[in-house]
């Protein structure tokens, strides 16, 4: 068994157990968003011992996102705090400031090899577009969007240059998801711009309960007003995937 995969059985495994509250390490500035990695990696130790914990974190591949919540349901919202009290420029060095933070935790924690995926057009995901007269991309976001992108990017590189052995990548995800929304007939799919579930976007963009559903899924890029259905996340994973492992001489792991 190869080193991810055994680290993802294990890491799974963890998941069934209570964490106890000391076992949480907070998030710089947010109670709400713990990290929980020092819970499973104790499980992990009490399986295999400490040798073998470390030399599997050290090898194992983390796969990280952040982001699209904290513009989507907060900066975006003019009636939140976040989109009145901080400048885009503001808010993307508090979101990168905590992400160093958080990365910086990780490596202490043994992690070694890790892959931020940035983030897509949101400007272009239907909980935006419903916000322009004509159904369009809000470029404005996918502006700022690009700014954050750009940022992180510029600190994974930093943070390879400053942490002895580590191997941050930034996995940009942005040209393939723009390229699925804008060529959908491509990819095999019909609709882009709206979901296949009926949503309130007045109040959010989940499905509305016992909302009636589109007749073939596999014909909608989108789930909701945010997230991607299941078949347009197996294009974009294998595309991501691929991209990542292309200068590998491993086959990519399947997405599936």
């Amino acid at each position: 068994m190869g080193s991810i995969t055994r680290a993802a059985k294990l890491l799974a495994d963890s998941q069934t157990e209570e964490p106890s509250e000391t076992s949480y390490l907070r998030s710089w500035g947010s109670p709400h968003r713990p990290l929980i990695f020092p819970c499973p990696k104790s499980t992990i130790k009490a399986k295999i011992g400490e040798n073998a914990t470390s030399a599997l974190l050290s090898e194992a591949i983390y796969f990280i996102g952040m982001g699209s919540n904290d513009y989507v349901n907060n900066f975006l919202q003019p009636f939140l705090a976040d989109g009145q009290q901080y400048t885009h420029e503001e808010f993307v060095e508090l979101l990168a400031t905590t992400l160093e933070k958080q990365l910086v935790e990780l490596y202490q924690l043994g992690a070694r090899k890790m892959v931020f995926h940035g983030l897509g057009p949101l400007g272009c995901i239907p909980s935006q577009r419903v916000k322009s007269k004509t159904g369009q991309c809000l470029k404005q976001v996918n502006r700022w969007v690009m700014i954050f992108n750009s940022r992180v990017e510029k600190l994974t590189a930093k943070l390879n240059g400053w942490l002895p052995n580590a191997q941050l990548m930034f996995a940009d995800t942005y040209p393939a998801v723009y390229d699925l929304i804008s060529n959908p007939t491509a990819y095999g799919f019909k609709i882009s711009n709206t979901s296949c579930c009926n949503v309130d976007t007045s109040v959010g963009g989940l499905c509305l309960p016992n909302s009636k559903v589109c007749k073939n899924r596999k014909d909608y890029v989108f789930w909701d007003a945010f997230h991607p259905s299941d078949a347009a996340n197996v294009v974009l994973a294998n595309k991501l995937f691929q991209s990542i492992f292309a200068t590998s001489t491993a086959p990519a792991p399947s997405p599936n």
